[in-house]
């Protein structure tokens, strides 16, 4: 019945995820056509990636990680009551120490503004960062309530609030666009005011859900409290490596932007299309998984912690190889299908792609994470992952260096994309072996089984799906077609082989994981 439970709600979840995807599916076609691969899109990338590294580090992040355990274990101890005195003064510290790191980053940014020595890339990615910065208060504190509430094992507002910033973003690109001049640099101030907004939509949309589970508006300047001092210890250890990792995020753009203009927009682009599967079900699962983690270890649980990672595991599996193995065979016309208009060219396609074949196996090894993680977390040890990733960090920066100054200018970017799932494969493996360590056998046979099934069976989709593609592409009717409708006929046929091909081939192979996403969906 957990593990049902489990499966069901990370398929609400995925719903969500889902819609939140389609929308921010439209939002890059949109930026795609009217910035391309432009110094504007990749300044946008650049400065973005500030506060979203907040955002990760102490929203949704290390705060989250830390938070949720403790507050479980508090709800249970002392109810809701004493859970949400807890809540209060935690909120209070993240709102202050988030007020302050923006005024600290607005006097920065002056300064560095009145610098009269800087590039033509640091002159645009300035005044966009300014712009964003106060976007980190308002989504922290959003991630925080989303933390709360999946506490309480409510997941679906919480699962539908990042819907807002893709409707606000594209509300923005359809509506405003019009009655500005046709002026990039301008035109992508308006969508940093945009995600501005949608933070402070994000944060009050979480309100009326939290004050229905007892949320009083209420600031707490108590901070001496044994349980607060319990959930920093626990996150310090997360906030260190989620730092570590984050920092090394950003070095990524720093060097693909030291590449040349179009590199951090072509990375930017290609993880989107990663991040689409990766949020649909691997996301989901690990946001479900965090409490129920959390929930075994309270009850000192471990043969149920195994099971529900072994179950996990095997249907993270079989959801993912396959959706590498599709992004890529088919990587090239899914980027000229869904971005190549406009301002976005031949060139920006073939950048674009190759770094999303350099990215696609990473697939499984980035759900990997999302698995194991948790299961540290929800064992209050932050530390474990800590010590992994710096040393995944620092192998990640080496390889980079490595590709950035021994491949060819137009392949460096996707040495960056190489780079980084390489790491991220040596962060799952030695996870996995802590795990087992710890727990016990995690069933390994059962799921190294269910992974080579699931592999036989997807590497015969690609091959149909490569044949079929080939097959079709030159076809003198297709040519005869406005160019996006015959794009749209390939990939869909392409993609409607693939799915068949492997949904029959889980039928006589892959039967036991068939059956529990059926029973899901059915419920």
């Amino acid at each position: 019945m957990e593990q049902r439970k489990v499966i069901r709600a990370a398929g609400l979840i995925s719903i969500f995820t889902s819609s939140s995807r389609a929308l921010g599916f439209i939002r890059d076609v949109l930026m795609a056509g009217f910035f391309g691969t432009s110094i504007c899109m990749s300044a946008f990338v650049v400065a973005f990636t500030i506060p979203n590294l907040f955002r990760r580090l102490f929203g949704e992040g290390a705060l989250s990680a830390s938070f949720i355990p403790v507050f479980v274990a508090v709800r249970q101890r002392e109810g809701d009551a004493g859970a949400w005195q807890m809540a209060y003064k935690v909120i209070t510290m993240l709102a202050v120490l988030l007020v302050g790191l923006v005024v600290l980053g607005w006097v920065l940014i002056g300064g560095a503004m009145r610098i009269g020595t800087l590039s033509e890339k640091a002159l645009v990615i300035l005044p966009l960062l300014r712009i964003m910065l106060p976007y980190m208060i308002f989504i922290c504190l959003a991630a925080l309530s989303m933390a709360i509430l999946n506490s309480f094992r409510h997941f679906a507002i919480p699962a539908a609030t990042p819907c807002l910033l893709n409707i606000i973003w594209i509300i923005t690109i359809l509506a405003v666009f019009p009655f500005l001049a046709d002026e990039p640099y301008l035109r992508i101030r308006a969508v940093a005011w945009a995600i501005l907004i949608a933070g402070v939509v994000q944060l009050g949309a979480q309100l009326p859900v939290l004050v229905r589970f007892g949320y009083r508006f209420h600031f707490s300047w108590a901070w001496n409290d044994r349980r607060v001092a319990n959930m920093l210890k626990l996150m310090g250890p997360a906030a260190l490596g989620l730092a570590v990792t984050q920092f090394n995020v950003l070095i990524d753009r720093l060097l693909a932007s030291w590449i040349g203009e179009w590199a951090p927009a072509s990375l930017y682009f290609s993880e989107r299309l990663i991040y689409f599967p990766l949020g649909i079900f691997a996301t989901a699962l690990g946001t479900v998984l965090l409490p129920t983690f959390s929930s075994h270890a309270a009850d000192e649980d471990m043969a149920g912690m195994r099971e529900t990672l072994n179950h996990s595991l095997r249907n993270l599996m079989f959801v993912m190889i396959p959706a590498a193995i599709g992004l890529f065979v088919l990587a090239f016309p899914i980027i000229r299908l869904c971005f190549q208009w406009k301002e976005f060219t031949d060139q920006s396609t073939w950048l674009t792609a190759v770094a999303l074949q350099c990215y696609a196996p990473g697939l499984v090894v980035f759900s990997l994470a999302k698995i194991f993680v948790p299961a540290f977390y929800g064992q209050q040890d932050t530390l474990t992952p800590v010590k992994v990733g710096v040393i995944t960090v620092v192998l990640n920066i080496v390889l980079n260096l490595v590709f950035v100054f021994t491949l060819p200018v137009y392949w460096k970017h996707a040495g960056l994309a190489c780079a980084t799932v390489i790491a991220e494969t040596f962060y799952a493996v030695v996870l996995a072996v802590v795990l087992q360590r710890r727990l016990g056998s995690l069933g390994w046979r059962k799921i190294g089984d269910s992974a080579i099934r699931a592999v036989l069976v997807g590497v015969i989709m690609g091959l149909l799906i490569y044949c079929v593609y080939h097959a079709i592409y030159p076809s003198s009717l297709l040519w005869r077609m406005p160019g996006k409708i015959s794009q749209m006929i390939v990939v869909a046929v392409c993609i409607g082989v693939g799915g068949l091909s492997y949904l029959l081939g889980a039928l006589l192979f892959c039967r036991t994981e068939m059956r529990d996403m059926t029973l899901a969906l059915r419920r």
